[in-house]
């Protein structure tokens, strides 16, 4: 009988071990979801906090999740243009490869990753990718900003903004 309390107490120190180092099920940003009539955005809102963020916490020309936490993801609810491309309805992971003067915002038919980390191995899933212009801000965003409007999508942080025409 000790035996078996004994495995099973190891047991129960092993599974909360392992789920202590499972992905966060809370995230450490706060979250946002935003709607335009056809068009709905979830993505985790990170704060600057006095750091340097695109071309150093944020690097230029790698992938970037647009935002914290889970990837970001977009849903049209009917077929519409990003970017002037065409888009199906649907969900899709929304990522951007920040450079300085432009972003590529990409949708990716794999909305379940997990930030851009496995993005590699799902970039075979790309449908859209779309080269933005970016604008230099004169007032500091302290919070990652996504703004749907019926014509556009507008992302801010820092002193970066990036507009996505859009169309559904």
């Amino acid at each position: 009988m000790q035996v078996r309390t004994t495995l099973l107490a190891l047991f129960a120190i092993i599974f909360s071990t392992a789920t202590s180092y499972a992905q966060p099920t809370h995230p450490n940003s706060p979250h946002d979801t935003v709607r335009t009539k056809n068009i709905t955005i979830t993505y985790g809102r990170p704060s600057k906090k006095n750091r340097d963020i695109f071309g150093k916490l944020v690097p230029y020309g790698q992938v970037y999740r647009l935002g914290a936490d889970e990837n970001t993801t977009i849903t049209f609810d009917k077929d519409a243009t990003l970017g002037g491309k065409p888009v199906k309805a649907g969900t899709y992971a929304m990522f951007a490869i920040p450079e300085e003067n432009k972003w590529t915002i990409i949708l990716n038919s794999n909305h379940k990753q997990w930030g851009a980390y496995d993005y590699d191995k799902n970039k075979d899933k790309d449908v859209l990718q779309v080269s933005v212009p970016v604008t230099k801000l004169d007032k500091t965003v302290e919070q990652f900003t996504i703004k749907p409007a019926p014509a556009e999508i507008t992302i801010e942080w820092d002193k970066t903004s990036v507009v996505i025409p859009v169309k559904s």
